[in-house]
C-alpha cells in the first residue's frame, strides 16, 4: 500500500470536486474530537509558532511562520521548485511548507494543530482536517521518502495561482502506528500522483492552498 492511499478509502471524496490524498495520521486511542482548529468553518489562521530556520526562503511579508519539525524517517525531496519569478516562488515555497506541515501532522498524535490552518483554508482546510482523522482512526502514518517534480504555476492576479505538480510516492508508505511495520507493495503507475492546487495570498502574505485534488497513474507523472 502507498503512503497516502487508506484502506477501505481508497477514494475519499470531501466534495464532489475535491479529493485530498496528501493528508494522512495516526491514532493515539482516542475516536472522539479529531478536529484541526479553524476547519470547522473552512477558514484559517495564523500560527504562533517560531519560523523554522529550515523552510524554504519565503518573499517579504508580514507572517511568522510555524516552525515544522518532520520524523527522521519522513523525507520530502522537492525537484525544481524555483524559477526565479519571486511570485511563483513564494507560491511554490509555502506550497511546500503545506506538504511538509501535512506530514507533520500525519505523523503525530495531536489532533489540533496550527499548522495545517495556517497553510490551508476553505475546502482545502476542511477536507485536510477529514483526511488526517480517517488516518488517525485507521492507526496509521506514513514512512518513506517522496519525490516532487514538475511543478507548473499559474498566476491569476497577484493574490492567486493554479499549481500543478507531480509526487513519486514509489518509496513512501503508510505504516501501523502501533507496530511500526511499513506497508510495502509493488510499484505501479498508481504509485505516482497528479496534483491540481489553488492557492490564495492572505493579507500576510502566506499562500494557502483553497483546493487540492489529486489523479494517480496520470501519464503527465508516471515514467
Amino acid at each position: 500500500m502507498k503512503r497516502r492511499t487508506v484502506p477501505a478509502a481508497a477514494a475519499f471524496a470531501v466534495t464532489a470536486a475535491l479529493l485530498l490524498t496528501a493528508c494522512g495520521g495516526g491514532d493515539d486511542g482516542n475516536t472522539g474530537d479529531d478536529k484541526i482548529a479553524g476547519a470547522e468553518q473552512g477558514a484559517g489562521k495564523d500560527g504562533k509558532e517560531r519560523k523554522s530556520p529550515s523552510s524554504p526562503t519565503a518573499s517579504a511579508d508580514s507572517a511568522d511562520r510555524p516552525e515544522v519539525k518532520l520524523p527522521a524517517d519522513v523525507h520530502n525531496v522537492f525537484e525544481s521548485w524555483k524559477t526565479g519569478d519571486p511570485l511563483k516562488d513564494a507560491a511554490l515555497a509555502d506550497a511546500r511548507r503545506r506538504i511538509e506541515a501535512t506530514d507533520a501532522a500525519i505523523t503525530r498524535t495531536a489532533r489540533e494543530s496550527e499548522v495545517i490552518p495556517f497553510y490551508y483554508k476553505g475546502e482545502a482546510l476542511t477536507g485536510a482536517a477529514r483526511w488526517i482523522s480517517l488516518f488517525t482512526k485507521q492507526n496509521l502514518s506514513v514512512t518513506g521518502t517522496t519525490r516532487y517534480y514538475a511543478p507548473r504555476v499559474t498566476p491569476h492576479g497577484k493574490t492567486s495561482v493554479a499549481l500543478l505538480y507531480c509526487a513519486d510516492e514509489s518509496k513512501a508508505y503508510t505504516k501501523n502506528r502501533k507496530t511500526g511495520k511499513p506497508d510495502k507493495t509493488p510499484v505501479t503507475d498508481k504509485s505516482y500522483v497528479l496534483y491540481h492546487a489553488r492557492l490564495d495570498r492572505n493579507e500576510n502574505g502566506v499562500w494557502q492552498t483553497s483546493m487540492l485534488s489529486s489523479e494517480r497513474g496520470n501519464a503527465k507523472c508516471t515514467p
